[in-house]
């Protein structure tokens, strides 16, 4: 007679028990000086937990992270793993109403920020308020300042919850299958959608990358770019959790090349993670040929990287093996990398589907596209998202033919690269952040000078891309001006959405069944020559 296991835990929660166990003194989490070792992480986390739990969260329960990158994002990460309950990390970039809108939608319990995001939080709760009445408890770490008095009621002080809590260990069962996160992107209807991911996809998604990358027992360190709350910073930090390595976690804010590479060198990073505009820079830095660095495997994501970032990572780190990965939040997030050799050789591929991650291209009846021939890449397997939540009509559109669609519109060459040819989702990649253009074209189509409006993304020298917007003035002889536009958006969305050009036009060009033309528009003004700041938000305003 075959017994059945009574345990197979996999969750997030046990393996942070399992590293303490294994190497308590080792040191888990790097954030600028300050160190946390796997023995004092373990507490921590068991105190918060004990704390959340004691608030009423439990199994199930919806917990918000709103935090500028620092070791309390991954303390709660884990201790709401430890419960059971699911994480909802919300992008630290997002202006009020969007924070509002998801909470409401993930039905979140609590929140947890911190001090220098605690106005954006009090202005969410407001909003929440006109819907039902309710205010949601909010646990805020930093310095408090004027915290406590934006916040009002339902407000506490991180370290002082942690330090009233219990630091005895507790085992709660917390099946492999359960979620584990809600990792919110928006899609083509301009609200964001939260995929759900379960303790199992991501420690799938976490064995593959380990295998792929051949991740051997010399390679301890991991720091990436990223901002905590993107699933690739997460998964970055996932093996290193599995092996008891450490963390070293970037400040938010302006990125410093400068820094960061002092920043590789002092902490003898093995690996690495930035996106193609960030690894721009950090090749750029003068002296890095010159600096003493113990990298084992250097990686982008985020967006496509251009042959030109490739070939500058390869001439900055000679020697060290490239990898280019690929995928998206639904996926846990990665489906194809290129790697090794294969960086140069094959420049303008994102690489060879991952172990556990089946691939096809299709064509809109779901037959399978010749090599060569360019169809929309689906998948299946372990890693795939279980849905989004509340929305299963979307879910259902999403799984069509019993496949996850991913919206990219691939081609596949005779070796098995798969090469990107265009998104099938309306969608722009800056600096490696998603913009999509439904949501932001809502916003702008709301100003009472605009009529009607298109986003595009245009080539950008320093963030790959840069949104446009193609507006119809409700009033030819008043048109809008740029900023008009970017001061109408401020409060609605996050600061790298706005477009950092306006064009203004008669019409919009449209098909037969009146879809906006979008291939039209970036026919026309997709080769623009961006001139002024790099930075997004701040162009001067064009006119055709």
């Amino acid at each position: 007679m075959l017994l059945m296991a009574v345990s197979r835990r996999m969750s997030l929660g046990e393996q942070l028990a399992r590293a303490a166990r294994n190497a308590p003194s080792q040191v888990a989490f790097s954030y600028e000086g300050e160190e946390v070792t796997w023995a004092e992480e373990d507490e921590r986390v068991t105190r918060l937990a004990r704390a959340l739990a004691e608030r009423g969260i439990g199994y199930g329960d919806r917990v918000a992270v709103l935090m500028s990158n620092k070791i309390e994002v991954m303390e709660s990460y884990l201790a709401v793993c430890r419960l059971g309950a699911i994480v909802v990390p919300i992008n630290f970039r997002f202006a009020a109403e969007e924070v509002a809108y998801i909470l409401k939608d993930s039905g979140a319990q609590i929140m947890l920020c911190d001090s220098e995001l605690a106005m954006i939080a009090a202005g969410a709760q407001a909003q929440l308020r006109q819907f039902d009445g309710s205010l949601m408890n909010c646990i805020v770490a930093g310095a408090t300042g004027e915290t406590g008095e934006c916040l009002k009621e339902g407000y506490e002080q991180y370290e002082d919850v942690i330090a009233a809590s219990s630091s005895e260990a507790f085992a709660i069962e917390v099946p492999e299958d359960v979620p584990a996160f809600i990792m919110y992107t928006s899609g083509t209807t301009g609200r964001p959608k939260g995929a759900v991911l379960s303790h199992y996809n991501l420690m799938v998604n976490t064995f593959n990358m380990m295998s792929t990358m051949s991740m051997g027992p010399d390679d301890r360190v991991w720091m990436s770019g990223l901002p905590l709350f993107h699933v690739g910073c997460l998964n970055g930090f996932l093996p290193y959790l599995m092996t008891a390595g450490k963390s070293v976690i970037l400040p938010s804010g302006q990125f410093n090349p400068v820094a960061v590479v002092d920043v590789l060198e002092r902490e003898s990073a093995t690996a690495c993670l930035f996106v193609p505009a960030q690894w721009q820079a950090i090749c750029s830095v003068p002296d890095v040929r010159e600096r003493s660095f113990q990298l084992q495997r250097i990686l982008t994501g985020g967006s496509i990287a251009p042959p030109s970032v490739i070939r500058s990572m390869a001439d900055a780190f000679p020697g060290v093996p490239i990898y280019n990965g690929f995928g998206q939040t639904e996926m846990s997030s990665v489906t194809c990398v290129l790697r090794g050799d294969d960086a140069i050789r094959k420049i303008n591929s994102v690489g060879k589907p991952v172990m556990n991650v089946e691939v096809r291209l299709v064509d809109e009846d779901m037959a399978e596209v010749p090599a060569g021939t360019v169809g929309e890449i689906v998948y299946r397997g372990p890693t795939v998202m279980q849905g989004y939540w509340g929305k299963p009509e979307e879910t259902l559109a999403a799984f069509k033919g019993g496949w996850f669609h991913s919206g990219d519109l691939c081609c596949m060459d005779d070796e098995g690269y798969v090469s990107v040819v265009d998104r099938k989702k309306d969608m722009i990649i800056s600096g490696g952040e998603n913009i999509y253009c439904a949501e932001v074209e809502a916003v702008i189509d709301s100003h009472v000078k605009v009529r009607e409006v298109a986003l595009i993304g245009i080539s950008h020298p320093h963030w790959g891309e840069t949104p446009l917007a193609v507006i119809v003035p409700a009033d030819p002889s008043d048109p809008p001006t740029y900023e008009e536009i970017v001061l109408h958006c401020k409060g609605h969305l996050a600061s790298y959405k706005k477009p950092t050009h306006i064009v203004i036009i008669d019409e919009l060009p449209r098909n037969a069944s009146g879809k906006v033309l979008k291939t039209v528009l970036r026919e026309r003004f997709g080769h623009m020559e961006i001139k002024g700041s790099t930075n997004p938000g701040l162009m001067s305003e064009v006119r055709r």
